[in-house]
């Protein structure tokens, strides 16, 4: 398979080389055409290989980064496009979201077991419950590759695009909001600044699926590779309701 991407960051002949050499050296790709002008690399591939990778790869070398083009398959048949596109179709809900859905339901089913055992169910704690989880575990897997994370995030937010370092302080803030909502310290700070940054981050989601870009979820770190679907904003947007609601309660 022979994917197109546009790159950022080279500026001359020694780039040119650079990028070619770093990305010869992934597993998996096969051959890696590079130019300057335009600035474009035509990769192509024995196996996929998810572009948080090779920008992590390309991180290593310089400032250089992958973004997908609108056609990721040259020179291929209608009927190859098919039958590589065809068992990435079939997949399953279920088996493409498993992760974040496994995520989804120990958070639900700890915050009802928690509210079990009291007198009478407190909405309040229940989401602060929720919400300190869902950070904590979701800075947990970004923070396991946090320069994977952020070359990846910087493929579809508005701010890592501009600025990478956004996509370094973006898991700690997400930690110091689990740890906030957890230990009930400084609620209404977090609960303004969940809502602002969520709903920051909602919109490079949304923009992406306008444009129906097909590119990883970050939202996970790059240990799962989620595809960005309705999925991501749906998770973004939650927060967003939630830290809302707590607001105006």
């Amino acid at each position: 398979m022979t994917h197109t991407y546009k790159v950022t960051g080279m500026t001359c002949g020694k780039c040119l080389a650079t990028v070619k050499s770093a990305l010869s050296k992934i597993q998996g790709i096969q051959k890696a055409d590079v130019t300057l002008d335009p600035p474009q690399a035509v990769i192509t591939m024995s196996t996929h290989v998810p572009t948080a990778i090779m920008n992590k790869q390309l991180a290593a070398a310089g400032k250089y980064t992958l973004e997908e083009t609108e056609s990721m398959h040259h020179e291929m048949s209608a009927a190859v496009t098919d039958a590589i596109a065809a068992p990435e179709e079939k997949r399953s809900f279920f088996t493409a979201y498993k992760p974040i859905l496994l995520v989804f339901g120990y958070l639900i089913g700890m915050t009802l077991l928690n509210e079990l055992f009291k007198s009478r169910f407190n909405l309040m704690a229940a989401m602060h419950l929720f919400m300190g989880g869902f950070f904590l575990i979701f800075s947990f897997f970004k923070l396991l590759d946090i320069k994977g994370f952020a070359y990846s995030y910087m493929s579809y937010d508005i701010i890592a695009k501009k600025w990478i370092g956004w996509g370094y302080i973006y898991p700690l803030i997400e930690l110091s909001l689990g740890v906030a909502f957890l230990f009930h310290f400084a609620i209404l700070e977090a609960t303004i600044i969940t809502l602002v940054v969520m709903s920051v981050s909602s919109i490079g989601v949304i923009q992406s699926l306008i444009a129906k870009k097909k590119i990883q979820c970050a939202c996970l770190g790059t240990v799962f590779n989620l595809p960005m679907s309705n999925i991501t904003l749906i998770e973004d947007l939650l927060m967003v309701l939630m830290a809302a609601a707590m607001l105006i309660i």
